[in-house]
C-alpha cells in the first residue's frame, strides 16, 4: 500500500512539473541583477577587487502561463563572488585596454513537496565553486566629458570547473562552456542622475547527462539567452547615491534534449515539450551607493514582478570594491 502511494506521489509530482524544467530552460549562468550603479563607468588604470554577496530565495514556481507548479516547494540560494580588475595604461583605437576574472562560490537549498529527480528524494542541497568567469579583453571608454562611459567585453567566458553533480537536482555546477559578449553603458544627463545598463546575450555548448525532474539524466544543450541588468539614481552628494534597479532575462532559443531510445516513451514526450518552454524573468527594487576614500558599497534590493518558467522570488546583493 505505501508502495503504491509512493508511485502516485511521484506521477503526480511528474504532472506538477511536466511543463517546467528547474533550471527554468536555458544555461542560467550568469547571477541576473549582479551589476547597477555606473556600470558602465570603468574606474582608471589600475587593479580592483570587488566582492559580491548574494541571497536569492523563492518559494514559488510559475509555467508559461504564470499559474504556480504545485510540487515546487521553496529555494535559498547564498553566494560569494570574487571580481579582480585590471585595467592597463594601453589605449587601442580611442579605448582603454583590460581584463577580469571571476570566482564565485554558492550555496543551494532546495526542497519539493514531493519525492522528484534521479535520487527521488525531496530535498536537495548543493555547495560548489561551479565555473570561473574570465575575459582577456575589457574595452573602455569616456566620452562627452565625462558623461557617457561604456565598457566592452568581447566574451566573458565561463569555464567549468568539472564539478557536476548528476544525481543532484540542486547541482550548482556545470559541464557546459558559455560564451558571453557584454557591454556596460553609464550615462550622466546631470551632475546628480544617472542611467546604467549592462546587455549580455549567452551562447551555451551541450551539457552531458543533465538532471531532470523525470529521474532520467539527459544531455541538453541549453537555450541561447538575451538579458540586462538595468539602474537609475541620484547622487544626495558625492558620497552617497539612492537608485532603482533591477535586471530583465528572456531565453531566445529552445533547449535540445539529446533524447535516445534508453528513454522512456512518456519521459521522451514530457521532455520534448519542456524544449519549448522558455523563460522569461524582470525584477525591480531599490538601490544605495556609498563611497569612502577608496571603497565603493552598494546595497540593492530586486523583487520579481513578472515570471514565466521559473522561480518567482527576491534577490538581493551587497558589493564592496576596493581600489589598491
Amino acid at each position: 500500500m505505501k508502495g503504491i502511494k509512493f508511485l502516485f506521489t511521484i506521477i503526480a509530482g511528474f504532472i506538477m512539473l511536466a511543463s517546467v524544467n528547474l533550471s527554468a530552460g536555458g544555461g542560467g549562468s550568469y547571477p541576473n541583477g549582479a551589476e547597477g550603479f555606473l556600470v558602465g563607468a570603468a574606474p582608471p588604470p589600475g587593479f580592483y577587487m570587488t566582492s559580491y554577496t548574494y541571497n536569492y530565495n523563492s518559494d514559488s514556481m510559475l509555467d508559461d502561463k504564470g499559474d504556480e507548479v504545485g510540487a515546487f516547494d521553496k529555494i535559498n540560494v547564498w553566494g560569494e563572488v570574487l571580481r579582480f580588475i585590471w585595467i592597463s595604461k594601453l589605449q587601442f583605437l580611442g579605448g582603454t585596454y583590460g581584463q577580469h576574472l571571476f570566482v564565485p562560490v554558492l550555496d543551494v537549498d532546495l526542497d519539493f513537496k514531493a519525492p522528484l529527480g534521479p535520487k527521488g528524494a525531496s530535498h536537495y542541497t548543493d555547495f560548489d565553486l561551479p565555473y570561473l568567469i574570465y575575459s582577456p579583453f575589457l574595452w573602455t571608454f569616456h566620452k562627452l566629458g565625462g558623461k557617457l562611459h561604456f565598457v566592452f567585453s568581447f566574451a566573458d567566458i565561463y569555464i567549468p570547473t568539472n564539478s557536476q553533480k548528476d544525481e543532484d537536482m540542486a547541482n550548482i555546477s556545470h559541464n557546459f562552456w558559455t560564451i558571453e559578449p557584454a557591454v556596460g553603458i553609464t550615462y550622466l544627463p546631470t551632475e546628480n542622475t544617472e542611467i546604467s545598463f549592462k546587455f549580455m546575450y549567452d551562447f551555451n555548448t551541450t551539457q552531458d547527462d543533465s538532471a531532470t525532474v523525470y529521474g532520467f539524466n539527459v544531455d541538453r544543450t541549453p537555450g541561447q539567452e538575451f538579458h540586462f541588468d538595468y539602474n537609475f539614481s541620484y547622487a544626495v552628494n558625492k558620497n552617497f547615491r539612492v537608485g532603482l534597479g533591477g535586471y530583465f532575462y528572456t531565453q531566445t532559443t529552445d533547449d535540445d534534449y539529446d533524447i535516445d531510445s534508453s528513454i522512456p516513451a512518456p519521459v521522451a514526450n514530457l521532455l520534448e515539450e519542456d524544449e519549448g518552454h522558455r523563460s522569461i524573468k524582470v525584477s525591480v527594487g531599490p538601490g544605495f551607493w556609498f563611497n569612502h576614500k577608496n571603497i565603493f558599497m552598494t546595497l540593492r534590493v530586486q523583487p520579481e514582478i513578472y515570471v514565466r518558467n521559473g522561480t518567482k522570488g527576491l534577490a538581493s546583493w551587497l558589493k564592496v570594491t576596493y581600489c589598491f
